[in-house]
């Protein structure tokens, strides 16, 4: 799940010669200055690429860091003015008093608001970083106190950049890099006079994966059984993912370790199941925040209203986050909701689902501790009535908390929630491929009530099932489902194992899958009724029909009516149940 339209494109090496190759942006607090000193002391000249150092520095402070580091590099040290562009082996600092972000390689400079308590420059740089420079983006999180940018660290990761943290060896406070840590995509704790070194290692092996890649078929094989490993490690087939992703994350994780052999990396892979876990985090998508596009939120918000308003008094509100990541989008929801019925003084009914695929993740999520900036978007009132303070971080009340069930769901395996007022499936479809995107898509229009909405994220829509939605809003990217009917291709919800590892699946393979379990049950399997929620038959499998009989009149495909008096009655009662 990004922060900048989730666009996530790999970023092609600059033609200009002068622009850099990456951009490194570097935050650091208390403590930081000995640690940037160590840093720089071992990091050489002729890098191909640019240091954007980020301070947390007071408007009153008549800042000196340019000729106390010009004493620690041979790379021209240059305080930033408002829109400078950025150029490579130069090392960049923020004035004091400004917020700085970095937009089309330029850096923009904004006056920080004295009356703001819970600045953040550090998060605003980074998250702005992962947007412009994608997977040539690094983060480095020094010295410092509090956990300015571990948000802004988590995006450069999702982005497929790299991400370092000073050890508690070197780093005099450690509170910055440890709430890194503590998020999970830090990807090497280093000591400060350790970090130049692996920085020009890195800087020397770019795209080496990217060549392995290329569909010439020279690592076809190699591809094939790395994706082998992570289906049999996780029961996700990532062959469904776009191979523009997939390679993106690959190539990554071979820049880590230094390989220029996709093949070494496979067997790299086989020995160390610490590294195949690594490879399976990058190539999932984590990066959500509370309330992430308050305008869309507003018009969710306006949506949860109405749904309230027409609820039927005994029946709940029931909302599906798919892909939840960390939480902070289905408890954003669930307050939205809450509010709507303390708004007519009604006793909240609200069943709320958040799914993911990656279990650890669901476990953070369902624990709802935060840390305390990550709450900068959450309304105040809000904060004191679904939160409770606790040093650096807020727990999501009991309350709150008892009203989500968290589970693992793979949206291209498992069968959907049923009867869901509010899907939320935001910036999952654009790493699927086609076929994936449509069977994703499928189960959520399955999952939704008539009229239900369907929220997706700024650069999805609902590709080829355009005429099953009625559009809400188009920027907001919120549908209405507009009718009951079940499409074509129908999702079976059964895992399909393709015929060789990494093998890509195809329509006529779905066919042939489906019509193959269709016989096995009929020859095999007992006699059986697949039926809808509403009692609607579907399909008979062994030798079922014997018990069905057709009366005269209009013709019925409600089950109940079709069965003789004998059945009718036990099979009520377990459609009930």
């Amino acid at each position: 799940m990004s922060d900048a339209d989730d666009k996530s494109q790999e970023v092609e090496a600059p033609a200009d010669p002068s622009r850099p190759e990456f951009v490194v942006g570097i935050g650091a607090s208390a403590g930081g200055l000995e640690s940037l000193q160590r840093f720089f002391d071992h990091l050489g000249d002729q890098q191909g690429a640019a240091f954007v150092v980020v301070q947390h520095l007071s408007p009153d402070f008549v800042s000196l860091m340019d000729e106390l580091l010009a004493r620690h590099t041979e790379l021209p040290v240059i305080k930033v003015t408002d829109r400078l562009e950025v150029e490579r082996d130069h090392v960049y600092l923020i004035p004091p008093g400004k917020d700085m972000t970095i937009r089309d390689g330029h850096l923009w400079l904004t006056d920080r608001d004295p009356r703001d308590k819970l600045s953040l420059p550090i998060d605003s740089f980074l998250r702005s970083l992962a947007a412009d420079a994608g997977t040539t983006a690094v983060a480095v999180i020094l010295s410092g106190t509090g956990s300015d940018g571990s948000r802004g660290a988590v995006s450069v990761a999702d982005r497929g950049g790299l991400v370092l943290a000073e050890s508690e060896a070197t780093a005099k406070f450690h509170g910055m890099p440890l709430a890194a840590i503590d998020t999970g995509c830090v990807d090497r704790v280093l000591d400060a006079d350790q970090m130049g070194e692996a920085l020009t290692r890195y800087f020397e092996l770019p795209r080496v994966a990217s060549k392995a890649l290329e569909p010439d078929g020279a690592a076809t094989n190699e591809l094939e059984a790395l994706l082998g490993l992570l289906r049999d490690q996780s029961g996700i087939d990532f062959t469904a993912y776009k191979p523009a992703t997939v390679a993106r994350r690959v190539n990554r994780r071979l820049l880590l370790h230094h390989h220029t052999d996709l093949a070494k990396y496979v067997e790299q892979v086989r020995e160390d199941p610490a590294e195949l876990e690594a490879l399976y985090r990058d190539l999932l998508i984590g990066v959500t925040r509370f309330f992430r596009d308050p305008d869309a939120y507003k018009r969710v918000r306006g949506l949860l209203e109405k749904a309230v308003e027409t609820l039927d008094k005994h029946d709940h509100l029931r909302i599906w986050s798919a892909g939840c990541a960390s939480g902070e989008e289905i408890y954003s929801l669930v307050m939205l909701a809450n509010e709507a019925f303390r708004e007519r003084d009604i006793v909240p009914r609200i069943k709320a689902f958040a799914t993911d695929v990656h279990e650890g993740a669901l476990r953070a999520a369902s624990i709802g501790r935060f840390p305390i900036q990550a709450m900068e978007s959450i309304p105040e009132e809000f904060r004191d009535r679904y939160f409770e303070a606790n040093g650096d971080f807020c727990q999501a009340n009991a309350d709150l908390r008892s009203q989500i069930v968290f589970a693992r769901h793979d949206m291209l395996r498992d069968a959907p929630f049923t009867r869901i007022d509010l899907i939320t499936c935001r910036n999952l479809l654009i790493y699927f491929d086609r076929d994936a995107q449509r069977k994703a898509l499928t189960l959520c229009h399955f999952g939704l009530k008539p009229n239900g909405t369907l929220f997706l994220g700024p650069s999805e829509a609902p590709t080829g099932l355009e005429d099953e939605f009625d559009v809400i809003d188009s920027r907001w990217k919120l549908f209405r489902k507009r009718r009951d009917v079940r499409l074509l291709p129908t999702p079976d919800f059964v895992p399909f194992t393709p015929a060789r590892p990494g093998a890509l699946r195809t329509d006529r393979d779905v066919d042939v899958a489906s019509q193959a379990r269709r016989a096995l049950m009929d020859r095999f399997g007992p006699p059986a009724l697949l039926v809808s929620h509403e009692s609607r038959l579907i399909h008979a499998f062994g030798g079922a029909a014997e018990f069905l009989h057709h009366r005269d009149g209009e013709v019925s495909l409600d089950v109940l009516e079709l069965l003789g008096d004998d059945l009718r009655f036990a099979v009520s009662a377990t459609l009930q149940r």
